[in-house]
């Protein structure tokens, strides 16, 4: 470092515990600063635990979207339709499937496709005859042959399939992507330990569907052909599959009978399963006492049984990587009698009891799934059946390996080609969902865009509905050079309502200009680091620093101009310390930016307050993960006057995306393209379809009418120019239009993924009202 206080400064922030400091000088109007830890590891443990918090109270708060009427069973259906909607669409179940009468028996294999998408088949194994049919849908690790017996894997009671047949019921036997890496990823591209089921989740999560949505379709596209024939309708599922049963009767109640073995339980760990069962919003409003509530007055029964348990995605390689953490484990006997308990109540209200059970294994040991009583719970919805002996095959196993391979090949390839497609359809499904956005004049823009922001807020990024606490400003002096003094400083925001909270905090450093005359009222710039950074990386001057490669001590640079500076410290620190919190958060609703609003909103306050910074002069500029940064909150901040005895509100008054802006969709959920997060670690960076609500253009576009720019290195390898360039022309074309076309540009530089510090330094400059100085 070139100045001794900030080497102490970045040892400290980097792991060296505060405590020992003993002298600290606050800054003027805020309370001494005492730290036990780095800010970073302190704001990321806070927002893990109130997500936690969060989590619990969900299940009390459920009962605001249930509004049950149990006059009748009639009255009570459709209470509940809403609730069913909205679940349906949360999984992603919202395509039109194809219509019944159209299907592929491929003999001697059994084999039958029913069309469920253009492109897309659902394929079942089907055993049996009788006037009676079950679909049976396995746990993701067994395959359709297994439970009819037709391969080796499962003990003789395991098989299902093969049990009913004897008992004289037809099944169907649907197959799952299972959670193989085998064809995760493109030879010709990358390729990723990801279990087939997160790599179809990622880039259908992007776009507002689900692997869960698409097998629960299938599950209801046999359904549709059930219905049509006139049979009873019955769904037996174990395992991930009995996630999927319970979905699927939870959304369609055209199912009479719903078997749920070895997967119902309480659902608040969510977050510690794999990834490929996050759904956005879920535990806002459904548990699985919940779902059960859109399957009464139904019959459900549960099986508290064991099934597979996976601890983990399969083991990364040099040649294979980036699968998301998350591991299945039976639910607990209590936990299942816990909910089981929540769900029956509903089934008493209704006076159907009877219509629901819990089975459970009489040995000291819980048992496989399949039991005695579950058999006869399904045998006795289709009387007249006639049991006999039903003879299998086993295939040979080569033959065996050639089919599984050569079936789960096909159903992963359809799967991500349908995604593909819709990819390629988002930008005119976002153009319908902005179409009510005038862009005839500023001042229309103004008026029907703030909408928008708030669908933006609320729908895409999560609102967290508490109000900010006072700020109790604390602060330290951390820097003193000769041009610019700088304090650390930490402000809380916000808190739980549970019981012994504490608040979630923002901080970041503060550097102040020594030549500030009195009085005086300065810009100010909030420079934001990027992915695992911290506000000194933004800082340091020594280019021997690993941080002053990708950021060029751009915060120093800027306050040697005259600027006031504040470097915030953003929670995306810590790998998958914070990468939980999109876990934690997403089943309420909220993602990892529905922390950062609130701080930054919290920090515009602080800053405002400020003798020395003008309140209307506050830009941002970030830098990579620093860039999202830039594309969501500023968008979502602006400054807001007084107004029905509101007071004012501070806000950011232009914002530049460094090193971050580009095709945005296209990078999330292209499975085509080398650039895609769809192949790379970044588990926590899919938000749920915001393909079809806001790309990058639409997101800059509600900075208008205040300035964005963009900064670009040809060399960065976030993106290619072109994608850049082809997302920049559509915000350009909308400041034209508006006729504001001198407050957006985009400046182009040879060079990587870095603060350029050159067109952006003077946009600065221009936009707010700031002289560049001789020695500038």
């Amino acid at each position: 470092m070139r100045y001794a206080v900030v080497s102490v400064v970045l040892a400290a922030i980097s792991g060296t515990a505060w405590a020992q400091q003993q002298d600290v000088k606050p800054l003027e109007g805020t309370a001494p600063l005492r730290l036990e830890e780095p800010l970073d590891v302190d704001m990321v443990r806070g927002i893990n635990a109130f997500a936690e918090q969060e989590i619990v109270l969900s299940r009390e708060r459920r009962k605001r979207h249930w509004h049950p009427d149990f006059s009748n069973h009639a009255a009570y259906d459709r209470s509940v339709a809403d609730n069913r909607a909205r679940l349906r669409t949360l999984i992603g179940a919202v395509d039109e499937r194809l219509p019944p009468g159209t299907r592929q028996i491929v003999l001697p294999e059994n084999l039958e496709r029913l069309p469920t998408f253009p492109g897309v088949t659902a394929e079942f194994v089907v055993t049996g005859e009788g006037p009676g049919e079950v679909i049976l849908v396995p746990d993701a690790n067994w395959a359709p042959e297994h439970i009819t017996g037709k391969i080796a894997g499962l003990r003789p009671e395991e098989q299902l399939a093969h049990v009913l047949a004897e008992m004289g019921i037809a099944t169907r036997t649907l197959r799952l992507a299972n959670r193989s890496s085998e064809f995760s990823g493109r030879p010709d591209l990358r390729s990723t330990n990801q279990p087939h089921r997160e790599y179809l989740y990622r880039p259908a999560f992007e776009l507002g569907r689900h692997i869960i949505g698409y097998e629960v379709q299938k599950i209801l596209r046999a359904v549709d052909e059930l219905e049509a024939a006139g049979k009873k309708i019955v769904v037996w599922g174990i395992g991930e599959g009995g996630l999927l049963a319970l979905y699927a009767a939870a959304i369609d109640p055209r199912i009479e009978l719903c078997v749920v073995s070895g997967s119902f339980g309480e659902r608040e760990q969510i977050w510690q399963e794999p990834i490929y069962r996050n759904v956005w919003r879920l535990l806002d409003e459904f548990g699985d006492a919940e779902m059960a509530s859109l399957i009464a007055p139904r019959s459900l029964v549960i099986e508290d049984c064991m099934v597979p348990e996976i601890a983990g995605p399969p083991p990364p390689s040099p040649q294979r990587s980036g699968a998301a953490p998350g591991q299945i484990t039976t639910p607990s006997p209590q936990s299942v009698e816990r909910e089981f308990h929540r769900a029956r109540a509903t089934y008493e209200r209704l006076g159907v009891a009877n219509r629901i059970q819990i089975l459970a294994s009489s040995a000291p040991e819980r048992g496989r799934c399949g039991t005695a009583a579950a058999l006869q719970a399904v045998a006795s919805r289709f009387p007249g059946r006639v049991p006999g002996k039903h003879s299998v095959e086993p295939l040979a196993a080569d033959e065996a390996s050639r089919r599984l391979h050569d079936r789960q090949r096909e159903l992963v390839d359809d799967l991500r080609r349908y995604t593909q497609r819709l990819l390629h359809g988002a930008a005119k499904e976002r153009d319908k969902y902005w179409a009510s956005a005038d862009r005839k004049s500023l001042a229309a823009w103004e008026e029907t865009s703030e909408a928008y922001r708030t669908q933006v807020y609320d729908e895409l990024i999560g609102r967290i509905p508490y109000g900010l606490l006072p700020p109790n400003a604390r602060s330290r002096q951390v820097i003193d050079e000769p041009t610019h003094t700088g304090y650390e400083v930490v402000l809380d925001v916000f808190r739980s309502e549970a019981d012994g909270s504490q608040p979630i905090i923002a901080g970041g450093i503060l550097l102040i200009p020594k030549d500030l005359k009195p009085g005086e009222k300065r810009p100010c710039v909030v420079c934001q680091h990027g992915l695992e950074g911290t506000p000194m990386d933004t800082i340091v001057t020594d280019p021997n620093q690993k941080a002053y490669g990708p950021y060029k001590g751009f915060s120093t640079q800027l306050v040697q101009r005259g600027f006031i500076v504040y470097a915030p410290q953003n929670p995306y620190r810590g790998k998958d310390e914070f990468r939980v919190i999109q876990r934690k958060s997403n089943p309420l609703g909220r993602s990892l930016f529905s922390y950062i609003i609130p701080q930054h909103q919290q920090t515009l306050n602080w800053l405002a307050t400020l003798p020395f910074v003008d309140a209307d002069r506050i830009g941002f500029y970030g830098l990579s993960y620093g860039g999202k940064t830039a594309m969501r909150i500023p968008p979502l901040l602006p400054p807001r006057p007084a107004h029905n005895g509101e007071p004012a509100r501070p806000g950011y008054c232009l914002s530049i995306c460094s090193a971050d802006f580009n095709e945005w969709i296209l990078k999330n959920a292209s499975t085509e393209d080398r650039y895609s997060y769809v192949f790379t670690n970044e588990y926590e960076i899919f938000e749920w379809n915001m393909g079809n609500v806001a790309n990058y253009a639409e997101l800059a576009s509600l900075m208008t009418p205040r300035p964005f720019m963009v900064e670009r290195g040809h060399d960065d390898g976030v993106a290619p120019d072109e994608w850049v360039a082809w997302e920049f022309a559509k915000v350009k074309r909308h400041y034209d239009r508006l006729g504001i076309g001198d407050r957006t540009e985009m400046e182009v530089f040879n060079g990587p993924h870095t603060i350029n510090g050159k067109g952006t330094f003077d946009f600065l400059h221009r936009h707010l009202n700031w002289p560049v100085r001789p020695e500038d």
